[in-house]
C-alpha cells in the first residue's frame, strides 16, 4: 500500500536559489546558500550539509515563480519548519529536508501561510 499523500498544494519541480538560517537556541546562526529543488505555496524541499534537524524552525528567502504566486516572480521571505528529512538520498554527505512554510515575513505585514493553522511559536 502506498503512503498517503499529505500535500494539499500543487508542487512544482523548479530549482530556485535559497538562502536560509536556522532559528532556536541550539541552531547554528550561519546563513546558508543552496537551491530549493521543488516548491509550492506551502513549502519547499532542499538539500544541504548544514546541521539541521526535523522540527527546527528556519528563516528562508527564495524566489517564488509566477506559476506559484499567480503574478510575477517574487522574492519571498518566510519562516518555515523542517517537517521531514532524507538522510540517505545523497552520497556526498548532504541531506534533503522538506520545509513547511508557517509564515510569510514582510516588513509591513507578516502573515501566516495558512490562516487556518495556529501561529508559530517564536
Amino acid at each position: 500500500m502506498a503512503p498517503s499523500e499529505r500535500r494539499q498544494l500543487e508542487r512544482f519541480a523548479f530549482r530556485v536559489p535559497l538562502r536560509f538560517r536556522a532559528l532556536g537556541l541550539a541552531a547554528d546562526k550561519t546563513e546558508h546558500f543552496t537551491e530549493a529543488i521543488n516548491l509550492s505555496r506551502g513549502g519547499f524541499f532542499f538539500v544541504t550539509s548544514a546541521p539541521l534537524q526535523v522540527g527546527m524552525p528556519i528563516e528562508a528567502t527564495l524566489k517564488m515563480p509566477a506559476e506559484i504566486t499567480g503574478n510575477q516572480t517574487d522574492e519571498t521571505h518566510c519562516r518555515a519548519r523542517l517537517v521531514h528529512a532524507r538522510p540517505d538520498a545523497y552520497s556526498d554527505g548532504r541531506m534533503g529536508f522538506g520545509a513547511e512554510i508557517e509564515m510569510f515575513l514582510d516588513s509591513d505585514n507578516p502573515r501566516p501561510a495558512n490562516p487556518d493553522l495556529p501561529k508559530p511559536k517564536p
